[in-house]
């Protein structure tokens, strides 16, 4: 197959959504996610299994009632730095939001961290639906989806334009000419827009891959269109093999559409594996995991994150679910829409939409190493997805995906057997972003010639 796969890991600490009840397992220290140590380790052991990247979660407000790994947690671009310096290939995406950042400081410390890993960082853009980000930021409100989504694109536009201030020959360094930097392969950017005003220049240069790659997570209109637009990866939702090839098939559609093209756009769901050496071994298992984060009360927080960390603790369980339809525009409004309609549609009590988070949903990636190697193999033809973004709740079970799985995708010619590049674009296939006032430098040459 000339197609090859990419493989992500997705630390989860002490658990987050839906890892309710991972914090109790004696196999996970109660510090894992602030500790620098752990997500080192779990980096070099992707690094190891010729991973692309370690692909780091982020949000900016909690309250006492959110997962364990979100109640205490490392900065992602802090972290991402350390374990920038103990890795040599695997790439490192950080979440950050591009509602509670400036375009001029995000893009300086993305810069530093592609500098500092030789050209490996990926920056997860994110428009933030957690509502009570904004009163840490000074704000009453929450910006609403539209705002959002178009702050979002010209924050990436800015960043870009930002990240190409210097050209990759700016500095000669010639200590016979006295000539450290050529002063006119430096540009100010000037940008003004509807929503920031950044005049520049950035004060890193651009690293090995050029800029960091830009990814991106969102099943909305708006989320579909912005990927189209700007992303060069995405995580998506997956679900069911219908439900990703509809989900790929548009993205895919949609990148052309804006005169992109779609094989540089590379899409990743998510897989939490469950494997075990036997099929019925697995099955046993996922169960046990599903019993043991059945938790109505995390239930129940999660849900009201869906309406800007809403507090449903205040209705009665037993009584319908409560018209909350005003609070999907500034959170988050897919999610919210959908458990709105179902639960207008069942007729649903507040305990029956809140128990529905624990119901048994079936992994498609459950069972042997063979099974699961099958499986990933036959979305992965089916064209649901270019990559797996992958979530272990423990290093062991992660080590034996590895040690089992890995080496069957790679027998299967699915998988690489080597790094191609060094850098996180070389080895995603993407290409190199070529300096803006290079190009059109070179095209003026090009014409006057």
């Amino acid at each position: 197959m000339s197609r090859k796969l990419h493989l992500a890991l997705h630390p989860y600490g002490v658990g987050g959504p839906g890892q309710h009840g991972l914090w109790k397992d004696p196999r996970v220290a109660h510090d894992a996610s602030i500790d620098i140590n752990y997500y080192i380790q779990q980096a070099q052991a992707a690094e190891h299994a010729l991973f692309d990247a370690l692909f780091i979660v982020d949000s900016q407000f909690i309250n006492a009632t959110y997962p364990a790994h979100y109640l205490n947690r490392l900065e992602p671009l802090t972290l991402l730095s350390a374990v920038a310096t103990h890795t040599r290939h695997v790439g490192l995406v950080g979440t950050a939001s591009s509602t509670y950042n400036s375009p001029f400081n995000l893009a300086r410390r993305f810069a530093s961290l592609d500098l500092i890993s030789g050209g490996r960082a990926g920056w997860n853009v994110v428009t933030s639906f957690d509502t009570g980000t904004s009163r840490n930021y000074g704000l009453d409100e929450h910006a609403d989806y539209t705002t959002r989504y178009g702050r979002a694109l010209e924050f990436v536009e800015v960043a870009r334009g930002l990240w190409d201030s210097y050209e990759d020959d700016a500095f000669p360094a010639d200590v016979a000419a006295n000539v450290f930097l050529d002063p006119t392969k430096l540009h100010e950017l000037n940008h003004v827009g509807e929503h920031f005003k950044v005049a520049g220049p950035l004060n890193v240069s651009r690293s090995a891959q050029g800029q960091p790659v830009i990814f991106q997570a969102g099943v909305s209109e708006e989320g579909r269109d912005l990927a189209a637009r700007v992303a060069e990866g995405i995580y998506a939702p997956g679900g069911t093999l219908e439900s990703a090839q509809e989900y790929y098939a548009d993205i895919k559609r949609r990148t052309a559409s804006y005169g992109r093209n779609p094989d540089h756009i590379k899409i990743f769901i998510h897989g939490g594996p469950v494997v075990a050496p036997t099929d019925e071994a697995a099955q046993r298992r996922e169960r046990e995991i599903a019993a043991e984060d059945n938790d109505l009360d995390r239930h129940l927080a999660l849900l009201g994150r869906s309406f800007g960390a809403y507090d449903f603790s205040q209705h009665d369980l037993d009584a319908p679910f409560p018209d909350v339809a005003a609070l999907a525009e500034k959170g988050g409004r897919t999610a919210a829409t959908k458990i709105i309609e179902r639960a207008r549609r069942d007729n649903l009590t507040l305990r029956q939409v809140a128990e529905s988070a624990a119901d048994f949903r079936q992994s498609p990636f459950v069972g042997s190493p063979t099974t699961v190697a099958d499986r990933i193999e036959t979305w992965f033809g089916a064209g649901t997805f270019d990559g797996i973004n992958l979530a272990f709740r423990t290093t062991e079970e992660l080590a034996y995906f590895v040690d089992s799985v890995v080496p069957i995708l790679q027998q299967r010619g699915l998988f690489r057997t080597e790094y191609e590049a060094d850098t996180l674009r070389g080895n995603l296939g993407l290409p190199i972003p070529v300096n803006r006032h290079t190009q059109a430098r070179q095209y003026v040459d090009a014409v006057g010639a």
